[in-house]
């Protein structure tokens, strides 16, 4: 629900964003110190959807430590093609494929392993590869299961959090996977739930706010139900590197999955404002992300965060199109569609929830987006919110405590009435934003993010500490 103005300010800040590992040209550059590997083992294993596949390829290292490594194959039938990768530089001439380590993961002790993975596409069969090499040496150890286990979570690009929830005590350990269940969010027990949890900012300026020191702090300080991942489109976003971006996002989800919280990933359009202009880019992102995460029980798919300039029924084509494609991986996560209007339910272009009510998305498990910043959006909002969620599942993906341009004052009175009616209604909400950009709904002061402390409230702005203290309060989510 806001305005572009806010959104545009966004693009003078060019600090915080995260090296991405993207597809390599067509030739491999030389391995530093890299060492021949005297053993080596390799689990490959797929999901396919109609002309493409993801792929998650394990790699042992069952001989000497090697310092630096290549992994070769090649795929048995022409028709298959790499078309993006992640956690190693790819490339592929003719039908060999080569995957050279990161700097992160090419250190591999004796026993020790790292997952890769990669999309493809195919025009024939999809055989798996039978023969791979690692730094020249045939891995005489190559498995290829035909039907795929869960998928194995890739090591992170940072150590792992050092202080995670208890097990059996986080959201997820608690609800499991989720669903829609009339107007509510239910979980594995059919017990209608609210999460609470916070949006990121743009990845692409504030990736350095999301490191396990900050996401200890989100899950274990915060005791965050929800974090929201939000990947612009445009604005130096997804359009200008799909391979890099989609390697972030997995990466951050595997990061909330660590810590059992769930993970929304949010395709965050909002200029043009027309869905159908990001239709093709939105397939071929959820076609990636809803294959690699589709075992997990903590994933949400925002498809559209904020239409605007548009009619439902442009939407509602859009989602149409897009949701096949999830489903097609993941036919049991919970999809959220955008509304009209900046995620207004059509409020600030003067229509209502009705439009929706009279003519919804042809698919089930599906919310609805709201969007609202408390010091502009109020009464007239809130009575909107009030019908319909009588008549339709709603999910706050994103909401601010200050006016629509995300700055300003924090409207503490507003915010209240907001979370409490949200909290009446069981309506889940992800706040904007976990971040330290200097701007009223940041919940970070400036330049926490180059530091390492985020726990307790010194770094914390007003409305930060407003929202710490809204979230961290108990969920109580029933169980029978």
């Amino acid at each position: 629900m806001k305005q572009p103005p806010r959104r545009l300010r966004r693009l003078l800040i060019a600090s915080g964003a995260v090296g991405a590992l993207t597809l390599g040209a067509l030739t491999v550059l030389p391995t530093a110190n890299a060492m021949a590997a005297t053993g080596c083992s390799v689990t490959y294993t797929t999901n396919s959807w109609s002309g493409g596949f993801t792929a998650s390829v394990t790699v042992t290292n069952l001989g000497d430590p090697v310092n630096g490594w290549t992994l070769g194959f090649s795929f048995p039938d022409s028709g298959q093609r790499l078309t993006q990768g992640w956690s190693a530089t790819w490339s592929q001439s003719g039908s060999s494929v080569t995957a050279q380590s990161a700097s992160w993961n090419g250190s591999l002790g004796t026993g020790a392993s790292t997952n890769i993975g990669f999309n493809g596409s195919f025009t024939g069969a999809n055989p798996a590869p039978s023969a791979f090499t690692l730094n020249g040496t045939v891995c005489t150890g190559s498995t290829t299961p035909t039907t795929p286990p869960p998928p194995t979570t890739p090591p992170p690009t940072t150590p792992p959090p050092t202080t995670p929830p208890p097990v059996g005590q986080t959201p997820v350990a608690i609800n499991g996977q989720l669903r829609v269940c009339g107007v509510n969010l239910c979980n594995q027990y059919g017990r209608p739930i609210q999460l609470r949890g916070m949006s990121s900012h743009g990845i692409q300026w504030f990736g350095n706010c999301y490191n396990n020191a900050s996401l200890d702090a989100l899950a274990t300080d915060w005791r965050a139900d929800l974090f929201r991942i939000a990947m612009y489109v445009q604005e130096q976003g997804y359009e200008t590197d799909p391979a890099g971006f989609t390697n972030r996002v997995n990466n951050l989800v595997e990061e909330a999955t660590r810590r059992g919280m769930y993970a929304m990933i949010d395709f965050h359009l909002l200029t043009p404002g027309d869905p159908m202009f990001n239709l093709e880019r939105a397939k071929s992102f959820f076609a990636a992300v809803s294959a690699r995460h589709a075992a997990k029980n903590n994933v949400i798919y925002e498809i559209a965060n904020e239409p605007n300039g548009v009619s439902w029924s442009t939407i509602k084509n859009y989602a149409d199109q897009v949701i096949p494609v999830i489903r097609a991986n993941d036919p049991d996560a919970v999809v959220i569609v955008g509304t009209r209007a900046w995620s207004s339910l059509g409020v600030s272009e003067g229509a209502s929830h009705t439009e929706i009510v009279n003519n919804p998305v042809n698919a089930s498990n599906v919310m609805y987006a709201f969007h609202f910043y408390a010091a502009s959006h109020k009464d007239n909002y809130r009575a909107e919110v009030e019908r319909a969620a009588a008549r339709l599942p709603l999910f706050v993906t994103e909401f601010g405590t200050v006016d629509y341009t995300g700055d300003g004052g924090v409207d503490l009175t507003s915010s209240t009435q907001w979370l409490d009616l949200l909290d009446r209604l069981k309506i889940g909400y992800a706040n904007w934003t976990f971040s330290d950009k200097a701007e009223g709904s940041a919940a970070l002061r400036p330049g926490t993010c180059n530091g390492s402390s985020y726990t307790g409230t010194s770094m914390l702005t007003t409305s930060g500490a407003f929202m710490r203290e809204r979230i961290r309060t108990p969920d109580n989510f029933p169980t029978s």
